[in-house]
């Protein structure tokens, strides 16, 4: 018999990486609350409220049964929205056990205490934190699922556990897996990445062309790179999967929520019409709002992620953020963090 690997939950990215797990031979069962959503997966094999077009596999079973999920599972794959990820975690805690894998493909914050999901899942669990897989990287679910090539990045510090979500995930037809021991970096790119995308499908909203987007994504990733050095990640991080490769997919394609969602604040739709549009979580919104604070609490820079911020929950033109954003002092291009910060990951 094959190895179980349980799902939580039944969203598009989840949905997606249960899909490539049986490919990979796997027994796999997704954990969702709705029974209307898992009737549909267990007997039409589709969830077409989030992945409308794609015809899942018969080796994924779909359950509203946590205890019947976590029954004999391997590995844990939790892709609950970070605004559920505590709750979702502590229903999780009286079947989980030390030994199982724990992976998680969350990007965003704990918005009230601006804690990493890593962080969350080991307070709930209590599991150990560098025991926690991170899977992140420049991934559209709705490719993932039609099996197009894509490539991610695995990260934790315990080097065995990474290797083991590699292995799990590892598909030599379409997914492509590495391994990183940044488990911070991974963490914080992947979420900081949504509020460049928000800024960049803003950008194209308002109609401001090429060259202010490649200015806003490049002025983005130093920006991310600031705030992450600042909260121990390590610089080269955002250079690869997790940092450039994600915010170049996330801010540029109409799969992207993030994109969308600014797209249309851009094109002058406010906040609640935006989202009332939206039938998936956007996480950029949130990880703006925790970015600030972020930004206040390490006494980091963020210009990009300060005027989103207005835009978003102060009701600021967009058209200002970005008249405010070229107004801004000279500055000197490598002014992206300390220097005693990047001569340590040098040395």
């Amino acid at each position: 018999m094959s190895e179980k690997v349980t799902v939580l939950v039944a969203g598009s990215w989840g949905t997606a990486l249960a899909s490539v797990l049986a490919d990979n031979g796997l027994q796999v069962t997704v954990w969702a609350r709705s029974e209307e959503q898992v009737a549909e997966m267990n007997q039409q094999h589709t969830n077409t409220k989030y992945l409308p077009d794609a015809v899942l596999s018969t080796q994924i079973t779909a359950t509203s049964d946590l205890a019947a999920a976590m029954d004999g599972t391997k590995a844990v794959v939790i892709v609950a929205p970070s605004k559920a990820m505590r709750q979702v975690c502590s229903d999780l805690k009286p079947y989980y056990h030390p030994d199982m894998l724990c992976i998680h493909a969350t990007k965003g914050f704990e918005t009230k205490t601006l804690k990493r999901m890593s962080t969350v899942i080991s307070e709930e669990l209590g599991c150990l934190e560098s025991d926690v897989v991170v899977l992140s990287g420049p991934s559209h679910a709705e490719e993932v699922v039609k099996r197009l090539p894509t490539t991610v990045v695995v990260a934790s510090h315990n080097a065995k556990a990474a290797a083991a979500a590699q292995s799990l995930f590892m598909n030599e037809d379409y997914f492509r897996v590495y391994t990183n021991l940044d488990l911070v970096g991974v963490e914080l790119a992947g979420a900081l990445k949504n509020i460049i995308a928000l800024g960049a499908g803003m950008v194209d909203g308002l109609g401001f062309g090429d060259n202010a987007k490649a200015a806003l994504l490049t002025r983005g990733l130093a920006e991310m790179v600031r705030v992450g050095s600042e909260m121990g990640a390590n610089p080269l991080t955002f250079s690869g999967l997790a940092g450039i490769g994600d915010l170049m997919v996330t801010a540029s394609s109409q799969h992207s929520r993030n994109w969308r969602a600014g797209y249309m604040l851009g094109q002058g739709k406010s906040l609640d019409e935006v989202m009332a549009s939206m039938n998936m979580v956007v996480e950029g919104i949130r990880t703006t709002e925790a970015a600030r604070d972020i930004s206040l609490k390490y006494n980091v820079q963020m210009p990009i992620a300060e005027q989103l911020y207005h835009v978003l929950f102060e009701q600021s033109d967009p058209r200002t953020a970005v008249e405010t954003l070229m107004g801004r002092n000279p500055k000197n291009e490598m002014e992206v963090m300390k220097l005693e910060t990047w001569q340590q990951w040098h040395s």
